[in-house]
């Protein structure tokens, strides 16, 4: 099962407010939440979705792509709610599970394709984030083989456990998984790369709207979420 924890989008991305206000910070999470969920609704043979959240743009996104919604009311971060939907998998016996978070809008399916290609018979895959502190996915078989804790350096202890179980690891590295957005270099990231997400196409009229705002001689303006 492929697992997408998505956290409140009224207070995401806290580390961009040097750049962004809240009502934009909001638009990009949900930009970047469409990116992601819509993603793995044109890949085909995927495996079931969950989406792990309570947050209402994601229920109903998740809710139109008939995927399913595991609620999480709590909204404990990333690591409490894959603990939960964990101990939900296993009571259903389902072998393994596939994590991703909702902020890669660069993800494609391709490259989902290979993590389970790669996947050994028991064992783990892990594909870091472009700084290669963080985790940008994580397929564990079977689904509770070791517990997984994000934060801003996951990934060195996700590697260190996984081996610690005795099981193959595979590391594997992709172009698209690897850009999330978190500070404002990585939007810079998001901007510049190639293509036309959702995501990119809302940081580029940000981008725009600020260099218009400062080549007028006017103070600074961050862009809402209307703009």
């Amino acid at each position: 099962m492929i697992l997408v924890p998505i956290k409140n989008t009224s207070s995401a991305k806290q580390r961009l407010a040097a750049v962004l206000d809240q009502p934009s910070r909001t638009a990009l999470a949900q930009a970047m939440i469409y990116d992601v969920l819509t993603a793995l609704h044109n890949w085909k043979n995927r495996p079931q979705v969950a989406v792990v959240t309570s947050d209402p743009y994601a229920v109903k996104l998740a809710s139109e792509y008939r995927f399913e919604v595991i609620p999480d009311p709590d909204n404990p971060g990333e690591t409490g709610a894959i603990e939960m939907a964990t101990r939900i998998c296993i009571e259903r016996g389902i072998e393994s599970t596939l994590v991703i978070p909702a902020d890669i809008p660069l993800i494609e399916a391709w490259e989902l394709e290979e993590i389970l290609k790669h996947a050994p018979a028991e064992g783990s895959v892990l594909v870091p984030a472009a700084d290669g502190r963080g985790t940008n996915a994580a397929f564990r078989r079977p689904a509770n083989l070791f517990p997984l804790r994000f934060g801003n350096d996951s990934f060195k202890p996700h590697q260190a456990a996984a081996q610690a179980t005795g099981k193959p690891c595979v590391v594997l590295n992709f172009v698209g998984i690897a850009v999330d957005v978190d500070n404002p270099e990585d939007l810079q990231q998001l901007i510049s790369a190639p293509g036309e997400t959702r995501a990119q196409r809302l940081a580029r009229e940000y981008a725009r709207a600020s260099i218009a705002h400062v080549g007028t001689g006017a103070s600074p303006v961050q862009p809402r979420s209307g703009e």
